[in-house]
């Protein structure tokens, strides 16, 4: 005979069935909330040289650059580390990514922290895309006044004119603010966890 005791720590310890469990939320989704919790809490802009844990190193959340917006952002969502994943990528080929800093070899404290290093990578990983449709959780791409490399996220939310907000730090901490279509040399990637 079975007692009520036994019973209920047996519906305690069956799995729910799959039709009870919550849908994961698309990782889009899960990127840009990570993005935006970090709105109010990064709330300046520090580009200094700073040396890092690694892996998984970061700079005080207060602050940080656009790059540590995306950075913080598939982290955060995914627990995963482009500080590493660009680290080990240009170690194994350097030549691949952009001379403009004059570099000889790799520096795992700033190299995943630059754009043009992040575009290197995004594109060797398959993620560019060609045309401008953006979708959020999309990163965008462009060149600011002075020709200054610049990183962001496509947001869910929409600007009035309709265009698609993003997050990023573009010198007042992390904001959603409307940026596509207003700088040069803008490029699309769209870089789901593997």
């Amino acid at each position: 005979m079975i007692t009520r005791r036994a019973a209920l720590s047996g519906l305690i310890a069956m799995p729910l069935a799959p039709s009870v469990l919550p849908a994961p939320k698309p990782w889009p989704e899960r990127l840009i909330a990570a993005a935006r919790a970090q709105i109010g809490v990064t709330v300046s802009y520090d580009p200094a040289y700073r040396r890092l844990d690694y892996p998984m190193g970061d700079v005080a959340r207060s602050t940080g650059v656009c790059t540590d917006v995306v950075i913080r952002a598939y982290r955060d969502a995914f627990g995963l580390d482009l500080q590493w994943l660009v680290h080990e990528d240009m170690r194994a080929t350097f030549s691949a990514y952009p001379d403009i800093w004059g570099l000889k070899g790799t520096d795992r404290n700033i190299d995943h922290r630059r754009v043009p290093n992040l575009e290197t990578f995004f594109a060797r990983a398959g993620a560019a895309r060609a045309d401008r449709d953006w979708k959020p959780g999309d990163l965008t791409t462009c060149r600011l006044p002075g020709n200054l490399p610049h990183i962001a996220i496509v947001a869910d939310r929409r600007h009035v004119s309709g265009r698609l907000l993003v997050i990023h730090n573009i010198g007042r901490g992390t904001r959603e603010e409307d940026l596509l279509g207003t700088c040069a040399a803008e490029r699309r990637f769209r870089y789901p966890p593997a």
